[in-house]
């Protein structure tokens, strides 16, 4: 494991790009940097509130997951960790990497109010999915979904309801599943989809229409995710910190173990993207290890666009 930086504030959802930089967002630090191989850093945007997904778009654009914030404190051995969620929801924005130009799409979809963005990924045809991982506060806790929009900020539905603190989202290769990792109950469910952003639900007892791959043990709060080439999720943990690779009905599971305490989400790059880069918050650090396997190629990562307009 190779430490790229030390320096980020609860950095999250990593983007490798084919220049060998790192896009993150910084959670705390409430902004989204480029972090070079040499480890320089570059802020790209200082935003409001808590960017806390990041995924690039079909126009060049980063999209990112906005939770509203959070209040951090540290503890006696240095490592930073959310005290609490902001009262203030979350919503959609995207960045122009090259400007730094700011834009917020979503902080509704028609009457459901966006509580708490929490991590993306777009499909081929250019649409997103994205998490809303819930606001918790003293005796309430926002029961919440995954919802699918136009980047253009003209279309959102609701495309799964009934998660209980849903974070990490990814596709498939062949985008006929949907994957989400809830984080309190550390599940994996599966979802099969008919057309983009429309799931076909699993009937009762299924609680949210979809197939539960995995339910974790212990304390394995799950957190964001990846896939590689062989379809298997690759999923952060925090408190049991480190990264579960995950198959994709269930039966395959391994765990690497990290000297951590939130491991927040993965992203493969590198040659043959072979590198797992993975974002340690609670240290700041943002880390390459080699990987066993490749990582599965991401739409408008791999292969960008050129940005259209500032």
């Amino acid at each position: 494991m190779r430490v790229v930086t030390d320096r980020l504030r609860f950095p999250e959802g990593p983007i490798a790009l084919p220049d060998g930089s790192v896009v993150v967002v910084e959670i705390e630090g409430r902004a989204l940097t480029r972090v070079r191989p040499d480890g320089r850093l570059e802020i790209i945007a200082e935003l409001e509130g808590g960017p806390n997904g990041a995924a690039m778009g079909p126009d060049g654009w980063c999209y990112v997951c906005n939770s509203g914030g959070w209040i951090y404190t540290s503890e006696a051995n240095g490592w930073r960790r959310p005290l609490r969620q902001s009262d203030h929801n979350g919503w959609i924005e995207r960045v122009h990497l090259a400007t730094g130009r700011v834009e917020r799409l979503y902080d509704r979809c028609g009457d459901i109010a966006l509580q708490s963005p929490n991590d993306i990924v777009f499909d081929r045809s250019g649409g997103f999915y994205f998490t809303d991982h819930g606001k918790r506060r003293p005796r309430e806790w926002g029961i919440t979904s995954v919802f699918y929009a136009a980047p253009d900020g003209g279309r959102i539905v609701e495309a799964v309801r009934g998660l209980v603190t849903p974070n990490g989202v990814g596709l498939s290769a062949d985008e006929k599943t949907l994957y989400v990792a809830e984080t309190i109950p550390r599940r994996i469910w599966a979802f099969d989809l008919e057309a983009p952003g429309v799931i076909r639900e699993e009937p009762w007892p299924s609680s949210c229409g979809g197939r539960l791959v995995a339910g974790l043990p212990d304390n394995n709060y799950l957190d964001s995710l990846a896939l590689d080439a062989d379809g298997a999720i690759v999923v952060a943990s925090f408190n049991r910190c480190g990264v579960w690779t995950v198959s994709p009905d269930g039966a395959r599971r391994e765990f690497l173990a990290i000297d951590d305490f939130y491991a927040t989400n993965v992203a493969f790059g590198g040659e043959g993207l072979r590198t797992a880069f993975v974002t340690l918050s609670s240290t700041g650090r943002l880390v390459a290890i080699d990987w066993p396997r490749a990582g599965q190629p991401v739409n408008f990562v791999n292969t960008m666009p050129a940005p259209r307009g500032a």
